[in-house]
């Protein structure tokens, strides 16, 4: 999320509809980018361990749908669970490794999330500018794990994780929690995402000054998807979008954003990403 001034008068970019053939092209692109992150750990798997490939790829997959129907065990720290989570899908045959291949999925899974230098340099000269928040869904524990490793406080003048608020994207009361934060109104900012069911309808929800979707892969919009006010190819051009003298409002007051007691924060689902 962008606070920016109320007068902009950027064009909105066209959108289509999107067919059905279109949706199946969606759906292929990311399960494609998937496979291959996984056929990649089904290589290491074999490399290190002597684990079969189909075994390893078996053993991934049954993984990724543990980890995303439960993300956590608040009984116990995220490292133990993802290893009792592993063991599980790696069998009584190769579950003594559960610990190393837990090690090396994270790091493999960290390695593909990292913000890129490009989006890193857009970052940084966005805040000489503006405010920039980030808004993520997801479980309190695990987000700021993510948002620690990836070295993202740096880059935002606020982060807002659902897991420590009774709301989520797409609910307007997390967008307008950020925008307290920063001491603007909702009009005066703009939300930049790439999911038109969280991201886009919760900038709309939010009554925002603007949404600015980015797909992640060559998709149209449906008939019945949400309607960003913006649709751009590759979020390095957000700037084109954007007042080229922006006046920054003054924080209402000193802000600073804390990671919270991971033992003790409240968390609510994850979209596993």
């Amino acid at each position: 999320m962008i606070y920016r001034p109320k007068n902009n008068n950027s064009k909105l970019e066209s959108a289509h509809n999107k067919t059905a053939t279109q949706k199946a092209e969606s759906v292929y692109h990311r399960d494609n980018h998937r496979r291959r992150f996984y056929f990649r750990l089904a290589q290491i798997l074999w490399e290190k361990w002597a684990i079969p490939v189909d075994l390893a790829t078996a053993a991934s997959k049954a993984y990724l749908r543990a980890f995303r129907k439960c993300p956590e065990n608040l009984s116990m720290s995220l490292d133990a669970w993802r290893r009792l989570l592993w063991a599980q899908a790696l069998g009584d045959q190769y579950n003594k490794y559960a610990g190393d291949v837990y090690q090396t999925w994270l790091q493999l899974r960290y390695d593909h999330l990292a913000l890129s230098s490009d989006v890193k340099t857009l970052l940084q000269k966005l805040r000489q500018h503006y405010f920039v928040g980030l808004i993520t869904n997801g479980t309190s524990r695990a987000q700021w794990e993510k948002i620690s490793l990836l070295h993202l406080e740096k880059f935002f003048d606020v982060v807002v994780v659902s897991g420590d608020l009774p709301w989520e994207k797409p609910h307007r009361k997390i967008f307008h929690v950020a925008c307290d934060y920063l001491g603007v109104e909702p009009q005066q900012c703009i939300m930049v995402g790439d999911k038109l069911e969280t991201d886009i309808l919760g900038g709309l929800e939010a009554n925002l000054g603007g949404t600015v979707w980015v797909p992640l892969s060559s998709i149209e919009m449906g008939e019945e998807d949400p309607r960003p006010d913006y649709v751009l190819k590759n979020v390095i051009d957000l700037p084109s979008l954007l007042p080229k003298n922006p006046k920054v409002p003054r924080f209402r007051s000193k802000l600073r954003v804390s990671m919270p007691d991971l033992d003790d924060s409240n968390s609510n689902g994850s979209d596993g990403s």
